[in-house]
């Protein structure tokens, strides 16, 4: 052995017999290996459960361990040992030239494996420092596995093919599926919810088979059926010469953070109280039904509402059956509007507004404003209180009253002055008349 290279190490030899104790210090002492200075630095036990009590108050570096000892044998001693000194590299030592035994001993836990008489040149001394190396990197790779093992995120390994090879537990408790019924299939298998198109998984490939990282959103399937949203890293592992040949996946549940960016998302754009469309998301469909009624040369009506009677519910009542009627009140309209292209909206206190998004003429809108009327002159029961109220509808229609969004909401709030003027609980259309003549007559 190197002297440069030495280190000074202790070392537990268990034998029973003299003469292969006496054979195995001498090859030690002949293979280089320097002990430790300090007392007992090479230390001898004759039995399994000697050896067990010295490593268990005075850990070795390394335990030569005979598998025929007066108290165990065979793989049984390798096992008891390394559940009793665990982390220490073990070199079995045996008279038996058996390549399966070895095969099992090193599978039990043993880092090497020697037949005795067989140690010419520099065998023990060699095993002894494989042994100490394997260990380290064994050492290295529970670590790995460890931190892999803890890490909150899932992890998976494929081969080239992308059959799974590996996965740790937060991938099962994120999917439900157990490491044996993961490993030896491929995740599009056991995953694939069937939201992604084509075209993304071409994408995918095309970037790792490149020999670059991937990352993107997906929508996956658990074992129990249940869709969740992840957020997927795909890296290449290259081998010494850069040839792909696995690939890790790193796998997020981002189900929670989407549902509430898309409570935050739906909060921006529907009224608290009633859950109806707000002004900004009113604003965006009626741009988009417009958009759709130039193109086709197309009809579309906006129905501007204001309830009637509603303010001395608000002063008698007070606010909070204020709010019940208010909540009322959009219930009855969503039953009025005829097609899912339709949105009912609140602007805001007891105003509504209807959009009706392809009719074939702008009469119809008044088939749905005769409703709408009905629906609402039906009593309201909130808690004890019967209520009566009714509303004032105006209507404006494209392209006649207006060909923009600020357009048409005006000319529906002016005609809706109309039918406040007329008598209340009634619709009236805009006519082509400016606002002051409205208000006066």
């Amino acid at each position: 052995m190197n002297r440069s290279a030495q280190q000074q190490i202790a070392i537990l030899v268990i034998e029973d017999d003299p003469g292969d104790l006496r054979l195995i210090q001498l090859n030690i002492r002949r293979a280089g290996v320097q002990t430790l200075s300090r007392e007992n630095a090479l230390i001898c036990a004759r039995t399994l459960r000697e050896g067990i009590a010295v490593a268990a108050t005075s850990p070795p570096d390394v335990v030569l361990l005979d598998l025929s000892l007066p108290d165990s044998s065979g793989l049984a001693t390798v096992q008891a040992l390394r559940a009793d000194v665990p982390g220490v590299p073990i070199v079995v030592l045996t008279g038996q030239d058996d390549h399966q035994l070895a095969e099992a001993a090193l599978q039990a836990g043993a880092q090497d494996y020697l037949v005795k008489g067989q140690f010419e040149h520099d065998a023990l001394g060699r095993a002894i420092r494989h042994a100490l190396v394997r260990q380290k990197l064994e050492s290295r790779l529970r670590l790995f596995e460890a931190a892999l093992n803890s890490a909150a995120n899932g992890v998976l390994i494929t081969n080239l093919d992308s059959t799974i090879e590996w996965a740790n537990p937060a991938f099962t408790r994120m999917t439900g599926l157990s490491l044996a019924e993961a490993v030896g299939r491929k995740p599009n298998e056991i995953l694939n919810s069937g939201k992604q198109e084509a075209r993304f998984y071409q994408n995918m490939w095309q970037t790792i088979l490149a020999g670059e990282v991937w990352s993107g959103e997906l929508v996956n399937r658990r074992k129990d059926g249940s869709l969740y949203d992840e957020a997927l890293t795909i890296s290449p592992v290259t081998d010494a010469k850069g040839a792909i040949r696995h690939f890790v996946a790193i796998k997020q549940d981002i189900s929670e953070r989407k549902a509430n960016e898309e409570r935050v998302q739906h909060l921006a754009h529907h009224d608290q109280l009633t859950d109806l469309p707000n002004r900004v998301l009113l604003s965006d469909r009626l741009a988009q039904a417009l958009a759709q009624a130039r193109r086709d040369r197309g009809t579309l009506a906006v129905m501007f509402l204001d309830l009637d009677k509603f303010k001395p519910v608000n002063d008698i009542l007070g606010h909070d059956v204020g709010d019940l009627l208010l909540k009322e009140v959009a219930l009855r309209l969503r039953t009025c509007v005829p097609r899912e292209s339709d949105t009912v909206s609140r602007l805001g206190g007891d105003e509504f507004v209807i959009l009706l998004a392809q009719i074939d003429k702008a009469a119809d809108a008044a088939l749905v404003a005769r409703k709408v009327l009905l629906a609402l002159s039906q009593p309201f029961t909130i808690g004890p209180h019967a209520i009566d109220i009714s509303t004032s509808i105006g209507i404006a229609a494209y392209p006649q009253h207006g060909e923009d969004v600020s357009q048409l909401l005006k000319s529906a709030d002016i005609a809706m002055y109309y039918a406040k003027n007329d008598g209340r609980n009634c619709y009236r259309f805009f006519r082509d008349l400016n606002e002051a003549n409205v208000l006066s007559g």
